[in-house]
C-alpha cells in the first residue's frame, strides 16, 4: 500500500497509516515509481525497484536483536540471558521470514521493542530524575508508543504495558515519605507529558500527514461520507457544481449515514431460495458504481412523464410519498413482511417489479430530520429517512455483511424499530438533473478533528468485520504457542520458489516449556521468600531479576496474547508474533536463573560453573542445530513436497498441520 502514497491517491486499510507511510518512503527514496499492484504474495516484481522497501522492512526487523539483547540485559544484568536472547530471534525462522517481507510486522514489533527497552532503560534511571538521561528515554517511550499505535492497532497492548508501569512507578513514589507532594506533582506532569500528551500530539500528526498526501480520489472514497470525499482530487464531488433541493425525475445515490454504512445498491442478483422472497437483491456497497444509481419517480406517475424536457420541475418535499427506480435493472425498491436475510426481525428488502412497474409495497415516505412538512430536501446536506407506507418499516443498514451469495456486500433492512440512528439515515450524494441549476459543494468541507473521527470509526469498523479470503489459512490464538500451523507465503507446487512462514520449532516449544516452567520457578521463590528462608545475597538478586524482570515480561506477554481469544475479527499466525518476543526475553532469562539457582546449591565452584557454561552452550547449539534442520523454511524450498520421501525436508514435517 505504499504504492498510494507515491501516487498520492486515497485508499482505505483497517490499520493506522504510519507502517504504510514509511513504506512508500522507502520505496520513493530508493526510486520505486509505485505502479507495482502487490496483489499476492509470489508475484514476480520483474522490473520494479522494491529493493528499497524490502531492505527498509528488513533493517527494522534485525533491530529486533540488539533491542531484546539490551532489554534483558538491563533487566537481568546477566551476559548470558541477554545473549541466548538473541540467539533466539537470529536463529527462529519465523522472525527472519517476517522480517524480509514488505510487511507491517516488522515495523510494529521495531517500535513495540523501542518502547519496551526505552521504558526499561527508564526505569534504570529512577534514581537519577530529570537527569537528560531520564528525559531522554521517557520522551523515547513516548515517541515509540506513538509509533506502535500509528501502525498497528494491536500497539495499544505495549501502550496498556508502559501505562500499568507507570502507574506501578507512581504508586511507589506516592509512598515515598522523604519525596513533597510538589515533586511527585512534576513526576506526574512529566509523565503525562511524554506518556500521553506527546504520543497523542505525533500520532495525530501521523494523520494530518495522510490526508495530506493522499489528496486524489482512489479506491477507498466509498467508505468514507461525501462531505470527506468532495476535498479529494478526481473524486465526482471534487469541485463540481450539482443541484440543491431534490426533484421529481432526478438521478441520485444515497449514502447511509452510518460508517461506512456504504450506498444503497441493486443488482441482477436475486436472493437465493430459502431467503425471503426470491427477488432482486437489494444491499449497501461501500465503493462508486453504476448499480448506485436510482431514479426518483412520484409514486402515482410514469417514468416518461419526468423524461420530458417540456414538464414543469417539481421539487421533492418533506412529507412526500415517492418510489426509487433502481436505474440499470428498473426496478423498484420494495419492502414487505419476509424476514431479512441475517437480522431476525427485520423485512427484506428487494428490488421488484417490470421496467418501473411494481405495487404499493413500493412506496415510501421520504422525512428530514428536523424539518417541517413541505419543506425542499438538500443534497449533501439534508439527513432523510424512508418509511415504508404499507408496513411502517424505516429503510436502514444493519452493517452485517451478507454471505458470498450476496457478494459480501453489506445488508439493507426495513426495521420496524422506529429509534433514530445513523443505520436508517441516508443523504443524497450525487444528483443528475438537467433541468435544473447547480451549486459549488465547497461549503462541505469537513474539519480536520471531523475527518480524524471519521477514519478511526471506519478503521475499527473494517476490523471488526473482516473476513478470510478465499483458500486463505486462519487460525485460533491457541494455536499459536505450539506452532501448530503456519503460513505459505510463495510457491505451491514442487516446481516453485517455496517460502513457509513457521517458528522455528525448538525455540518455540522451548518458549512454551519456559513459561511453565518459570511459573514454578516464581512460586517456589515467592513461598522461600513468604516463609523466611536465609537467602545469600546471589540467591535474593537472583529472586529478583526472577519476580520483577521476568514479572514484567510475562505479563508483556500475557497482554499481547490473551486478548486476541476475546476478538471476532478474522485472525492469523503472525498475529503471535508480538508475543513471541516477550516469551523469548522471559526464555533467556528464565534459563540463565534456572542454570544459577543449579550452580549455587552446587558446593564446588569448578562444578558450578561446568554445569552453567554446559547448559547454557547445550541450549545454543540446540537453537543452532534446529535452524540448520529448518533454514529452508525461511530462505526457500524448491523440489518434491516434504510429505515425499525423496524431498530435503523430508522427516521434517513433525506435525501434520504443517504444510511445507
Amino acid at each position: 500500500m505504499g504504492s498510494y502514497y507515491i501516487n498520492r491517491t486515497f485508499f482505505f486499510d483497517v490499520h493506522p497509516p504510519l507502517g504504510k507511510m514509511l513504506i512508500g518512503l522507502a520505496g520513493y527514496l530508493s526510486g520505486y515509481d509505485g505502479t507495482f499492484p502487490f496483489q499476492k504474495p509470489g508475484d514476480r516484481y520483474e522490473q520494479h525497484n522494491y529493493l528499497g522497501m524490502r531492505g527498509f522492512c528488513a533493517f527494522l526487523g534485525s533491530c529486533l536483536v540488539p533491542f531484546a539483547y539490551l532489554t534483558v540485559l538491563e533487566l537481568s544484568k546477566s551476559l548470558p540471558a541477554a545473549l541466548l536472547t538473541a540467539f533466539i530471534l537470529i536463529f527462529d525462522t519465523g522472525c527472519i521470514t517476517l522480517s524480509q517481507y514488505i510487511l507491517l510486522d516488522p515495523i510494529l514489533m521495531f517500535f513495540l521493542m523501542g518502547a519496551v527497552l526505552s521504558m526499561v532503560k527508564c526505569n534504570s534511571c529512577a534514581d537519577r530524575p530529570f537527569s537528560a538521561s531520564w528525559w531522554f528515554w521517557l520522551s523515547l517511550t513516548g515517541v515509540s508508543l506513538a509509533g506502535a499505535m500509528g501502525v498497528k492497532f494491536v500497539g495499544l497492548f505495549v501502550v496498556l504495558l508502559v501505562g500499568l508501569n507507570t502507574i506501578y512507578d507512581l504508586w511507589d513514589l506516592l509512598g515515598n515519605l522523604s519525596l513533597s507532594l510538589v515533586m511527585f506533582g512534576k513526576h506526574l506532569l512529566a509523565r503525562v507529558l511524554c506518556l500521553i500528551v506527546l504520543p497523542l500530539a505525533l500520532y495525530t500528526a501521523m494523520f494530518a500527514v495522510h490526508f495530506a498526501v493522499l489528496n486524489r480520489s482512489g479506491p477507498g472514497d466509498g467508505f468514507f461520507s461525501s462531505a470527506f470525499q468532495s476535498q479529494l482530487i478526481g473524486n465526482n464531488l471534487h469541485n463540481v457544481s450539482i443541484p440543491e433541493h431534490l426533484a421529481y425525475g432526478s438521478v441520485v445515490t444515497m449514502k447511509n449515514l452510518r460508517m461506512a454504512g456504504g450506498y444503497l445498491h441493486s443488482h441482477w442478483h436475486l436472493y437465493p431460495e430459502g431467503i425471503g422472497a426470491r427477488q432482486q437483491q437489494v444491499t449497501a456497497y461501500l465503493h462508486k458504481d453504476l448499480n448506485n444509481l436510482w431514479l426518483i419517480k412520484k409514486h402515482d406517475s410514469d417514468t416518461a412523464d419526468l423524461s420530458d424536457p417540456s414538464s414543469p420541475v417539481e421539487f421533492v418535499r418533506h412529507g412526500d410519498i415517492i418510489r426509487l427506480e433502481h436505474k440499470e435493472t428498473s426496478r423498484n425498491l420494495h419492502s414487505h413482511q419476509h424476514e431479512a436475510p441475517l437480522t431476525r426481525k427485520h423485512f427484506q428488502v428487494t428490488g421488484y417489479g417490470i421496467n418501473g412497474t411494481g405495487d404499493s409495497n413500493d412506496f415510501w415516505r421520504i422525512e428530514v430530520v428536523g424539518r417541517k412538512s413541505g419543506k425542499l430536501i438538500k443534497v449533501l446536506r439534508s439527513q432523510v429517512r424512508l418509511t415504508h407506507v404499507a408496513t411502517g418499516c424505516i429503510l436502514g443498514s444493519s452493517g452485517k455483511t451478507l454471505p458470498k451469495w450476496g457478494w459480501e456486500q453489506v445488508e439493507v433492512t426495513c426495521t420496524p424499530y422506529l429509534k433514530e440512528t445513523p443505520n436508517s439515515l441516508w443523504n443524497f450524494e450525487d444528483h443528475i438533473n438537467p433541468k435544473l441549476p447547480n451549486i459549488s459543494l465547497d461549503v462541505l468541507k469537513p474539519s480536520f478533528a471531523e475527518i480524524l473521527l471519521e477514519s478511526h470509526m471506519v478503521m475499527i469498523r473494517g476490523n471488526s468485520g473482516l473476513k478470510p479470503k478465499d483458500n486463505e489459512v486462519t487460525s485460533k490464538p491457541w494455536h499459536w504457542p505450539i506452532n501448530y500451523q503456519g503460513l505459505r507465503f510463495s510457491g505451491v507446487n514442487e516446481t516453485d520458489y517455496r517460502v513457509y512462514l513457521l517458528g522455528n520449532p525448538v525455540i518455540w516449544w522451548l518458549n512454551l516449556v519456559t513459561i511453565g516452567l518459570y511459573l514454578l520457578i516464581t512460586l517456589c521463590t515467592a513461598v522461600a521468600l513468604k516463609r523466611g528462608v536465609q537467602l545469600t545475597s546471589e540467591l535474593k538478586e537472583l529472586s529478583r531479576v526472577v519476580l520483577r524482570a521476568g514479572g514484567q515480561i510475562t505479563l508483556g506477554w500475557l497482554l499481547h496474547y490473551l486478548p486476541f481469544f476475546m476478538m471476532g475479527r478474522v485472525l492469523y499466525f503472525h498475529h503471535y508474533f508480538p508475543a513471541m518476543l516477550f516469551s523469548s526475553m522471559l526464555t533467556g532469562i528464565t534459563w540463565d536463573a534456572l542454570l544459577k539457582f543449579c550452580a549455587v546449591f552446587l558446593s564446588q565452584s569448578t562444578t558450578a560453573r561446568k554445569v552453567y557454561g554446559g547448559g547454557f552452550l547445550a541450549l545454543v547449539l540446540l537453537i543452532l542445530y534446529s535452524f540448520y534442520l529448518f533454514h529452508p523454511l525461511s530462505y526457500g524450498m524448491i523440489g518434491p513436497l516434504a510429505t515425499s520421501p525423496n524431498s530435503p525436508m523430508a522427516g521434517l514435517r513433525w506435525m501434520d498441520s504443517w504444510e511445507f
